[in-house]
Order: structure tokens, then C-alpha cells, then sequence
């Protein structure tokens, strides 16, 4: 699998699927997920309160994904994850590569070929932006896709793209 960093809005790529750095609500919120949600219009906003009263009744817990249609997005499906809420105190990396790696593979069971990521949790949960790179790159490199041939990582400011391509240039 290809994997490619680039500085822009995700809500503007022409890939197959892009991850939603999500809260557990899935009912949109600030960041990313409003940007998303803002872009795809109501539509999305409905299936999430769909999936809410149904399979997720309680939230969406960190470290899973689900899919959804990408409506007045380019994209024709997003994938909404949640990452941790950072704490120094506690090791939550293993959620955090979670996040990534379920969603990788939510995007290969239904033939995903381009996916594009935000930074998960880097916003307003607060994880550190260079051990997200470094959690991204690796579970990148580690996933072996039977569909997916592209993996985009769009990260929205110039200091975050520096961050993140000296991570994956460091290999």
C-alpha cells in the first residue's frame, strides 16, 4: 500500500473513503468531524442517528470504526473513528493505533482502494502530534491490504505536515 502526505482539507479529496476523527456521539462536533459533517450535509448526520439507535446505542467506543456513505462529499464513504482523549499519566497508544488500524481494515472489507487521514486525536483530545505520526506510520507499514492501494494522510497545517513527513521520511 502506497502511503502519501499531503497539507489541505480532506473534505476536498477525490479518494474512495476519508476517516472521521470522530467522537463518541457521532453526531458531529468541533474540528475534523464538524468540518465533515459540514461538507456532507444532512444526510450523514441522519445515518449516524441511525446508528446510534441501533448497533451503537451507547456511543461509539474508542479505538473501533464504523462506515458510513460519504453523501455530498467526494469521497463515497466515511469511516468514523475515535481516538483517545490524551492523558500523560496513561498509555493509550494502543487505542490510538486501534483507531488507525480498524479503520484500515473497515476500508479493505469493503473494497476501499484510496482512503485519506486526519491526524486522529491530535485536536481537541490532544494527543501529540509526533506520536501520532509515528503510530500512523507504523501501523501503515504493518497493514497488509487485500483492496486498499492508497493511504493519504492529510494533515491540515503546514506544522503539522512538516511534523508528520519527518516521521515518515525517518525510515
Amino acid at each position: 500500500m502506497n502511503v502519501r502526505l499531503i497539507q489541505g482539507d480532506i473534505t476536498k479529496l477525490k479518494v474512495d473513503a476519508i476517516v472521521n476523527a470522530a467522537n463518541s456521539g457521532l453526531l458531529g462536533g468541533g474540528g475534523v468531524d464538524g468540518a465533515i459533517h459540514r461538507a456532507a450535509g444532512p444526510g450523514l448526520l441522519e445515518e449516524c442517528r441511525r446508528i446510534r439507535a441501533t448497533s451503537h446505542q451507547s456511543g461509539l467506543p474508542a479505538g473501533q470504526a464504523v462506515i458510513t456513505a460519504g453523501y455530498m462529499l467526494s469521497a463515497r464513504y466515511v469511516i468514523h473513528t475515535v481516538g483517545p482523549v490524551y492523558s500523560p499519566d496513561v498509555d493509550q497508544s494502543s487505542i490510538l493505533e486501534s483507531a488507525f488500524r480498524s479503520s484500515l481494515e473497515l476500508a479493505d472489507a469493503n473494497s476501499v482502494r484510496t482512503i485519506a487521514f486526519p491526524a486522529i486525536s491530535t485536536g481537541v483530545y490532544g494527543y501529540p502530534k509526533l506520536a501520532c505520526a509515528r503510530i500512523a506510520r507504523d501501523v501503515f507499514e504493518a497493514f497488509r491490504p487485500r483492496s486498499l492501494e492508497e493511504a493519504v494522510m492529510c494533515l491540515y497545517s503546514r506544522a503539522d505536515y512538516e511534523t508528520f513527513t519527518g516521521v515518515f521520511e525517518d525510515r
